[in-house]
């Protein structure tokens, strides 16, 4: 699904990673940890094309990105989705509107995509917030529209950058419940995070791999969950 290949990236003159070698099987459940600063928001863009490597190769879904035009990009990541640290929404929008903008900006915004937006807020528990505005919602509310957004056109693959970073334990143990249940539906989940709490609390859920970025290469922290 995605693979990266003796992977580097140079970054202001200096190389944030090096000789990176990952391939994301189809149903796999990731973690990526490592200090801040460490290459985790990057390594999570090279793995959706956001970035092109300084050095090696990265495939998306069986294509090298260096041999892939913008339009091909675009439609793989289309099956990926993304929820990003620092979740950006359209202040002027009801939380519906920018769920479902995926589905405007891929043009297949039918009656069906709409009934299972109505369903996938229901699924992330913000029926009743459907017409709040951004502003008005809390850090865990936004964290689940970020989620729902990220998911709304069914992709295959979920990358999720420090998807707990500012909300408190129980709302961090509910966004990880949600992960884990995409992932038993047969999607591919990578999370990225500093959090060992959540990582421990995931032991007795799901099979993951832990991956630590440490003095920019990619290592496996200890044994699998």
């Amino acid at each position: 699904m995605i693979e990266l290949e003796n992977v580097a990236y140079s970054y202001g003159g200096g190389e944030l990673l090096s000789d990176i070698s990952l391939k994301l099987a189809p149903g796999s459940f990731h973690f990526l940890t490592g200090p801040s600063g460490a290459g985790k928001t990057t390594f999570l863009k090279l793995c959706y094309g956001a970035l092109l490597p300084t050095a090696g190769d990265v495939g998306l879904f069986d294509q090298s990105l260096r041999a892939m035009s913008r339009d091909d990009v675009a439609l793989a990541r289309r099956r990926i989705g993304v929820v990003h640290q620092d979740c950006q929404f359209l202040d002027h929008m009801s939380v519906a509107d920018n769920v479902s903008l995926p589905l405007m900006v891929s043009g297949s915004e039918q009656l069906a995509d709409i009934a299972n937006m109505k369903e996938l807020l229901a699924w992330v528990g913000l029926t009743r917030r459907a017409d709040a505005l951004p502003p008005e919602l809390s850090g865990g509310e936004r964290q689940r529209a970020a989620l729902a957004r990220a998911v709304i056109l069914s992709p295959d693959v979920i990358l999720a950058d420090e998807p707990t970073g500012n909300v408190d334990w129980e709302m961090s143990q509910r966004l990880l419940t949600l992960l884990i249940e995409l992932n038993r539906m047969g999607k591919t989940v990578m999370i990225a995070t500093h959090d060992l709490g959540l990582i421990r609390a995931a032991k007795s859920h799901v099979q993951a791999r832990v991956l630590r970025i440490a003095n920019r290469r990619l290592q496996l922290a200890g044994a699998d969950l």
